[in-house]
């Protein structure tokens, strides 16, 4: 069941916030074990003879800052080998690298995220400073429950990108969570937000397993724009619900009961086994089937968004 909500979504200029955004994004960008032939941030390598300082700074689209976290540069020989492969022949994960580089022409790759861009580049025996512009912006994602912000890990994010074709839209990024940052090249995607259960399948999921992902599921058509933040607020409509079987309204729950939850139309949602397990489900009407020695009990009921309520079948 997946419920189409109009997110809201908002665009910033990145340059006039870059500072707290790179700061963002060095905190997510996590550290880069690449080898590198240029010196560490802000030095310079040593020259030898032959060699020429090429410094590279990246920015999005025609922003004057550049970008200053989550980058990785690669340099290649422009001339293939008989193989048809191009040498690589330094890289870096440094934001404004320097490379002591011999005279020749070489491609310089630089990716941010899923954006990159390249750029043909020659040395002739003297300094040189490239710049690179990326035609990507950046997603940040909010996902609530009512108007409580749901903690990231209980939601797993998925972003597509729409074929204009018709046929299924792409997966580009999955099991991302909300407030990450996502470095995306401009352009048009669906975002997908599922709402996960605290359990693994089953009422008796081991400490630790991975949760359930839920029905509460929400998506969104939005465009990422050079140069800018685009934020968006996906909103869940779901509730938590415990399962009862008991022989009066308020009595005991009963053990070694096993519980099914269905869709008005007979569609399996969730099995449960406990006493009274509990499971998330996105606002609607379902039917509970309980099942104890060799009996079959049954109840209708409905899920209000953000009402957490008992479910009681009566074993009668």
């Amino acid at each position: 069941m997946i419920r189409h909500r109009r997110p809201r979504i908002e665009g910033a200029p990145l340059s006039a916030a870059l500072a707290l955004l790179c700061l963002l994004l060095g905190a997510f960008a996590g550290p880069l074990a690449a080898q590198t032939s240029g010196a560490g941030q802000g030095s310079a390598p040593a020259l030898e003879v032959g060699q020429s300082l090429l410094t590279l700074t990246a920015a999005l689209g025609s922003a004057r800052e550049p970008i200053r976290a989550g980058l990785q540069w690669r340099i290649y020989q422009e001339r293939a080998q008989p193989d048809g492969t191009y040498p690589l022949v330094a890289e870096s994960g440094d934001a404004l690298p320097a490379f002591a580089m011999p005279d020749g022409a070489y491609v310089v790759h630089v990716s941010y995220g899923l954006a990159s861009a390249i750029k043909r580049v020659t040395i002739e025996g003297k300094p040189r400073a490239e710049r690179l512009e990326l035609n990507a912006g950046v997603l940040r994602v909010k996902s609530l429950l009512g108007d409580n912000a749901l903690a990231p890990n209980r939601v797993s994010l998925a972003v597509y990108v729409p074929d204009r074709s018709g046929s299924e839209a792409r997966l580009i990024v999955s099991n991302a969570h909300p407030g990450d940052i996502l470095q995306l090249p401009e352009g048009n995607y669906r975002v997908v937000s599922t709402y996960l259960d605290k359990e693994s399948a089953g009422s008796t999921g081991a400490p630790g397993a991975a949760p359930n992902a839920t029905n509460s599921v929400v998506s969104a058509e939005l465009r990422v724009d050079t140069g800018r933040l685009t934020e968006a607020n996906l909103r869940h409509h779901a509730a938590t619900l415990t399962l009862k079987l008991v022989n009066a309204p308020g009595s005991e729950a009963l053990a070694n009961t096993s519980f099914s939850v269905l869709t008005p139309g007979g569609d399996v949602i969730r099995e449960l086994i406990g006493a009274f397990p509990s499971l998330i489900l996105a606002e609607g009407e379902y039917v509970v089937i309980a099942r104890r020695d060799g009996k079959t009990f049954q109840k209708t009921f409905t899920v209000q968004s953000a009402l957490d309520q008992d479910v009681e079948v009566i074993a009668q």
